[in-house]
């Protein structure tokens, strides 16, 4: 698999009032993070309501990605087939449309706890899948999180590259690190949790903050790279995250992302969006947070 880089948002998916995939607005957003450093993008990952898209709406996602910006960006995709077939066909459909690996969350319909089983339908996944297969735990929104055993038995399979662990509990992020190969690639899902996750040895962060602080988490994931004291960035990104995606979950992201550039559009139902007063305290947080940090390709 091609390098993955350091920083990557779980983007926003920009929908109008009908419900319906808002392209430009999505090409205005790519363009957007692109001009302020960022080399990479998960796109329909939980941020991006992926759970929530229809057939070939991935593909127009990942095609205008492309179209917009090009060969150079590392385009994930992220799956959420709750079957072998269904997440099959989401990485065919991502494939076709140029993604460069795919982000696939943990199956909990009719398995939830059968590690067993979930095990088996990585391997499955990865064996036929024509991408790089990353995991995905995520447990604020499965109530499941991956054991540790489990992340250590499929980081052997040749097809399966790296993961994105959201739990949040850096002790865990250092148990990952040092019970898979150095070339598995782990991520940090979770904004309160950056700087101790890369400072453990995780290779970075894939988060919805960078949808609405990409300057400030670019910071802090390039400072716990370098080993680089913190000043109370880590501190910032954590209370602004918290009271805007903690608190309010994708509608929160996309008011907040609203209010530093980005054009988020309406979330889908039954999602709803926060209301304007909310918006507006959220877009202010936002832009003071980001204010005055340098840009860095990420």
């Amino acid at each position: 698999m091609r390098a993955l880089p350091w920083l990557m948002p779980a983007l926003v998916t920009p929908f109008d009032r009908r419900g319906e995939l808002d392209l430009k607005a999505h090409e205005h957003n790519l363009r957007s993070l692109n001009d302020r450093g960022v080399r990479g993008f998960l796109i329909a990952g939980s941020t991006g309501e992926g759970q929530y898209l229809e057939d070939g709406e991935r593909g127009q996602l990942v095609a205008t990605a492309r179209a917009t910006l090009g060969k150079r960006p590392t385009i994930l995709c992220g799956l959420a087939g709750e079957t072998e077939r269904a997440a099959l066909r989401q990485t065919n459909e991502a494939a076709e449309a140029g993604a460069d690996g795919v982000l696939a969350i943990t199956p909990t319909a009719l398995i939830r706890g059968d590690t067993k089983s979930v095990v088996s339908y990585y391997r499955r996944l990865a064996d036929q899948s024509p991408l790089p297969v990353l995991l995905y735990s995520v447990p604020r929104f499965t109530g499941y999180a991956l054991p540790d055993e489990a992340v250590a038995e499929l980081a052997k399979h040749p097809g399966i590259a790296g993961m994105k662990d959201s739990g949040g509990d850096p002790v865990r992020m250092q148990r990952l690190i040092a019970a898979t190969p150095d070339d598995f690639v782990l991520f940090t899902g979770s904004s309160a949790a950056v700087r101790l996750a890369v400072t453990a040895g995780a290779h970075g962060a894939i988060t919805a903050s960078a949808n609405y602080l990409p300057a400030l988490i670019g910071e802090v994931v390039g400072k716990a790279r370098r080993r680089a004291a913190d000043d109370g960035s880590q501190q910032k990104l954590s209370e602004t995250a918290g009271r805007i995606e903690t608190a309010h979950g994708v509608p929160g992201v996309k008011a907040a992302a609203a209010g530093n550039g980005l054009r988020p559009g309406y979330p889908r139902l039954p999602l709803r969006p926060v209301g304007a007063s909310l918006a507006r305290t959220f877009g202010e947080l936002a832009r003071a947070a980001d204010a005055g940090t340098p840009l860095t390709e990420h």
